[in-house]
């Protein structure tokens, strides 16, 4: 079931959306080489319960952490351990925090010291895919017009669209209707409705689309161990167009 927003949460969800952006700007002025991805989440642990709301992920489904923190071939779901992040890496960071029972989510890739103009390509495409998805968008368009927006981008830069793994809705639940692939044909998929709320996330790699899951149930690695990118905001659809709640 597909959930409208009314204007009292939407203005929740602003609030929340903000918290999620500022814990990831703080973390982009932070993480650095010779911090483990515990560190990370550790700062994002700090930030978002200083502005008094709540790491979603913490304990959801059992995971462990209150960020994903996925470094180079992890796609995504990285838990957080003691890998030290190392010069060159990129490394994603995936948030959502809950305040006044209403989420925010979104995952920014963070580029460490001197990383390769090949990574760098691929986390500027992944973040492309994102803005292309949203260009147009807006009541009344057709759902899988985001996928192929993001497919049609990411596969001209010659890079793999993962398929196993999608964005969604949010709002009270941080995972709600819609499912929001991030490929699809143009034109089909139900309409997009004002006061919705999705979560659009480009998951982009370097070589095959093709992922492998972890034994503890939540790491995805690219299958060819290439690089892997991740970009996420939460979107509100409007009558004209679209907000970005957590930019």
């Amino acid at each position: 079931m597909v959930y409208i927003k009314s204007e009292s949460e939407i203005e929740l969800m602003r609030e929340s959306g903000r918290i999620v952006k500022e814990t990831l700007d703080f973390v982009g002025k932070n993480i650095h080489a010779g911090m483990t991805t515990k560190e990370v989440d550790e700062l994002v642990y700090r930030y978002i319960t200083s502005c008094g709301a709540t790491p979603s992920s913490l304990g959801y489904g059992g995971f462990p952490a209150s960020a994903c923190v996925s470094v180079n071939e992890v796609v995504v779901h990285g838990i957080p351990s003691d890998r030290v992040i190392a010069d060159g890496d990129i490394v994603s960071v995936d948030i959502t925090a809950e305040k006044n029972g209403y989420n925010g989510d979104a995952a920014r890739t963070f580029l460490i010291g001197n990383v390769s103009e090949e990574k760098r390509r691929l986390v500027k495409v992944t973040e492309e895919c994102f803005f292309k998805a949203i260009e147009g968008l807006q009541a009344g368009v057709p759902l899988y017009d985001i996928g192929y927006a993001v497919q049609t981008h990411a596969e001209k830069n010659g890079y793999g669209v993962v398929r196993a793994l999608v964005g969604h809705g949010i709002g009270r639940d941080m995972h709600e209707d819609p499912s929001v692939p991030n490929y699809g044909r143009k034109g089909t998929g139900m309409r997009l409705k004002a006061g919705m709320t999705i979560c659009i996330e480009p998951m982009i790699n370097m070589g095959t689309w093709k992922v492998n899951f972890s034994d503890d149930g939540w790491t995805v690695t690219t299958a060819d161990g290439l690089p892997a990118a991740h970009y996420e905001n939460t979107v509100l659809i409007k009558e004209d167009g679209v907000e970005i709640l957590t930019l």
